[in-house]
């Protein structure tokens, strides 16, 4: 049985594993900073530096959490920008946006799509994106489904690539910084047809997607009502 009619199965027998419910929260969005819209909501790009997500996610260490803030391509599924913080402060968040402008062609215009958390809506970040000539787009009701592909970026380096808890942050940074070279030059993306982000980083044109959501509701067979 192959992993896709494995997971049907599973499906129909409502044995998925659900993820419980956090604890732990990394957006505030309770400021008064302006807010931008949403412009990517039908948007596909075609080639590396056209549009870029980012999100933070927390690692669990032995007393506490530190954060790890992330930027990644939207076409090529490539983390371009990261950094591991003990802190949610907008410097650190601006640490992992330098990362990925670093690499950005200088007449490449991309757009940076995230949640509407403080951090991508200071003054000092926002400055630091008109300053490179970038797009701001923002979600707009915080579903997961409006920054997708930061979301399930997440999911893969938890699940796959980082361990559970880590002692300290340095050993948490040094971790994940092997993880994330793993995940940009080893490990294939159904969602770029089984390619490499690192490979596809380089190509243009649109991708085929192999990926399915199986966690989707099951549809309900109809069930006809005729008199007796």
């Amino acid at each position: 049985m192959g992993r896709d009619k494995f997971f049907l199965l599973l499906q129909k027998n409502k044995l998925l594993v659900r993820k419980t419910k956090r604890s732990v929260y990394t957006t505030d969005s309770k400021h008064f900073f302006y807010r931008y819209p949403n412009m990517v909501k039908d948007f596909t790009p075609l080639k590396a530096h056209e549009l870029w997500v980012a999100d933070i996610t927390y690692i669990p260490l032995k007393n506490r959490f530190a954060y790890l803030f992330l930027i990644t391509d939207a076409y090529s599924r490539k983390i371009v920008g990261h950094y591991v913080s003990d802190d949610m402060k907008v410097s650190s968040a601006i640490i992992a946006l330098k990362k990925a402008l670093d690499q950005k062609p200088a007449d490449r215009i991309v757009i940076h799509h995230s949640d509407r958390g403080m951090q991508y809506c200071s003054k000092a970040y926002v400055q630091l994106l008109h300053d490179h000539y970038a797009h701001i787009s923002m979600t707009q009701n915080g579903d997961p489904y409006e920054n997708a592909i930061a979301e399930r970026v997440n999911g893969i380096l938890k699940s796959e690539l980082l361990s559970p808890c880590y002692d300290t942050i340095d050993q948490a940074a040094a971790h994940i910084n092997r993880s994330i070279l793993i995940y940009n030059y080893k490990r294939r993306h159904s969602s770029l047809n089984w390619q490499i982000p690192g490979n596809v980083h380089k190509q243009q044109g649109p991708q085929i997607k192999r990926w399915k959501n199986y966690y989707q509701p099951l549809k309900k067979k109809e069930v006809s009502m005729q008199e007796p």
